[in-house]
């Protein structure tokens, strides 16, 4: 049986790597009781699958887990089990069949969105006129990890959504393929934001379904 689970990720546990992570479900999900299937083959591992990594530092309420199980089970008592075993840091936010037909849940994931708040001397007017000029630049020369690439057609969308002085919060929604991820702090340097303070979230993944976010599939 395939399984969904919906969580976020907040507090202490931004700075819990992808498979970190990986490890902590794993462990949760044996104190719950929950019966995991396993893969076949020499070096049988439970099967656990996470949607996308999360950077490190960066907190989220939309992330997105599948588990397959050995038979059924009481969702209700194990959601309740899960919810007296999850660590801090970690808040489950629903627990639901998934269809068991559906491809490999990393390769169903088209895109996330995240908003920022960042602290800087720039002006809500001058941010927007960044903002403007990155969004009509037909390409954002980039190097990560000493790997030359090109931020602008992982950008989807961009936008401040508010501003209090000269602290601001911006929203965007950035492509999430396979080979083909944006990084929310890429397109903040790119605005010339780089050094400022910022606190990143992710607030949903979307799916290649009409894009539709993960929880709803």
């Amino acid at each position: 049986m395939r399984l969904r689970i919906t969580f976020s990720k907040i507090g202490a546990a931004k700075y819990s790597g992808h498979l970190d992570l990986h490890r902590t479900w794993e462990r949760t999900l044996r104190r719950a009781g929950v019966a995991l299937a396993y893969s076949q083959g020499f070096n049988p591992q439970p099967r656990i699958q996470l949607a996308a990594a999360l950077p490190l530092g960066i907190t989220s309420e939309g992330e997105i887990m599948d588990i397959w199980i050995e038979g059924e089970a009481d969702l209700v008592a194990m959601r309740r089990e899960l919810d007296r075993a999850v660590p801090p840091g970690i808040e489950l936010t629903s627990l639901q069949p998934a269809d068991a037909h559906l491809a490999a849940l990393q390769t169903q994931v088209r895109a996330a969105e995240y908003t920022a708040a960042v602290e800087s001397d720039v002006t809500g007017e001058e941010l927007d006129s960044r903002i403007a000029t990155l969004l009509a630049a037909e390409s954002l020369p980039r190097v990560r990890r000493g790997k030359a690439y090109d931020l602008r057609p992982l950008v989807e969308s961009l936008a401040r959504e508010s501003s209090d002085g000269l602290a601001h919060t911006l929203r965007m929604r950035l492509t999430a393929r396979e080979a083909a991820t944006g990084r929310p702090e890429e397109v903040l340097a790119a605005l010339g934001l780089g050094d400022s303070v910022a606190q990143i979230h992710r607030i949903r993944l979307l799916f290649a379904d009409a894009f539709s976010p993960a929880s709803h599939l």
